[in-house]
């Protein structure tokens, strides 16, 4: 199994707060590039994933993972604290990758006290309201970024223990997620991962493996489900998704970050991929 050493975790605050709600948190269809932690206190709500629904009660943990489609709903009294953070730009494995974690985890005696040392000492991490709509914005999550950036070391240092203290209860009951047995799909995957932001050729990874080309094709599509350039690709638009987020890059120049030469082709795959062209994502998310 891969193992993600602890000073590789590249955790990245954005958010954290208490909200109370009596009825209103009702939003739908809501996807961001970046994990939503939250901490029930009191009442019950729900949230609604691809294939499951969950019931949010107090004294727990729940985790929805980033680019996850997903809605919530509540008809009364519901308080919670949240968190969201999104992991750092390395070429690495993440935590999503390596592990399948848990959705639901029961909080432990400090969770509390944490989320309150959080809450406490980023009194301005707090979101302006409850709308996803109100903070999922390119120029917030720029305020956001910059905000942690800016931080001194020692601050950083204090956040980073306990986001990972909160991690880790999900990562206690987590399990290796096995994507291919085949060390050779291996370790194309982690040279996928590796040189995500350059330009990679069937013919690269076929090398990696020592394989043939065609050969290599009909390995991977068998070990995962997709062929070599359709997973490049996903890879890559999530990548993209995360850069529109968090900077204020052009769409060129977030094309030219992951090795695209051609700033059309670009548009046209991400528009694929997500329903929306670069453009159409960054000004849907400032609506």
């Amino acid at each position: 199994m891969i193992q993600i050493p602890i000073e590789s975790m590249n955790l990245m605050l954005l958010n954290v707060g208490r909200a109370q709600h009596n009825a209103d948190w009702n939003w739908q269809n809501v996807s961001s590039p970046f994990i939503r932690i939250f901490y029930v206190t009191e009442g019950e709500a729900m949230f609604h994933l691809p294939r499951m629904d969950v019931t949010l009660r107090p004294g727990h943990l729940y985790m929805i993972p980033a680019y996850t489609v997903h809605s919530y709903e509540c008809h009364g009294r519901f308080t919670h604290y949240y968190l969201h953070m999104y992991e750092g730009f390395r070429n690495e494995m993440s935590l999503q990758e390596v592990y399948e974690l848990p959705t639901e985890v029961e909080g432990r005696e400090a969770t509390e006290q944490v989320f309150e040392y959080l809450c406490n000492h980023l009194p301005d991490a707090r979101l302006p309201e409850s709308d996803p709509r109100s903070y999922d914005t390119s120029a917030q999550m720029s305020e956001y970024v910059a905000r942690y950036r800016d931080m001194e070391l020692w601050e950083k240092m204090v956040l980073r223990g306990a986001m990972l203290m909160i991690m880790s209860h999900f990562i206690r009951e987590a399990r290796p997620r096995v994507w291919t047995n085949d060390e050779r799909m291996k370790r194309v995957q982690a040279h996928i991962r590796t040189h995500i932001t350059d330009s990679i050729g069937v013919e690269e990874l076929a090398a990696v493996a020592s394989v043939t080309k065609p050969y290599f094709i009909r390995l991977f599509s068998h070990e995962f489900g997709t062929s070599p350039i359709q997973y490049i690709n996903r890879k890559k638009v999530e990548r993209a998704q995360l850069l529109l987020y968090t900077t204020d890059k052009a769409v060129k120049e977030v094309a030219y970050t992951l090795g695209f030469s051609d700033q059309n082709y670009f548009i046209r795959l991400f528009r694929k991929v997500t329903g929306n062209t670069p453009q159409e994502y960054r000004r849907r998310m400032k609506n």
